[in-house]
């Protein structure tokens, strides 16, 4: 896929991805990864980023599996925010899918 398409669906992807159950960070990757082919390189400054925009709030969670696990939740900011990219999503790709067909040979 290319880089700049999936640049510009993975916050919506992410933020999706949470708002249907917490996550932590790895688990998120794997969720991710089923749409969008990325690594703990591309996920965890997002994670970051997005957290001190107020978009994820986190929590500790022990694991039975080694050391407790930073959950992501998403906020009522998170949430509108999510709205927002999925409205612009749908009409951008409305209108690039119209463009194509209108062009179409």
């Amino acid at each position: 896929m290319n880089p700049q398409f999936k640049k510009g669906v993975l916050e919506l992807v992410v933020l999706e991805s949470v708002r249907k159950r917490d996550m932590y960070g790895y688990e998120l990757v794997e969720e991710v990864s089923k749409v969008i082919d990325v690594n703990e390189g591309t996920i965890y400054p997002l994670l970051k980023r997005m957290t001190n925009e107020r978009y994820f709030e986190t929590y500790l969670r022990e694991s039975t599996e080694g050391p407790p696990r930073k959950y992501y939740h998403l906020t009522a900011a998170g949430v509108l925010y999510r709205d927002s990219l999925e409205k612009d999503w749908n009409e951008f790709q409305e209108r690039v899918c119209t463009f194509l067909r209108e062009h179409a040979d």
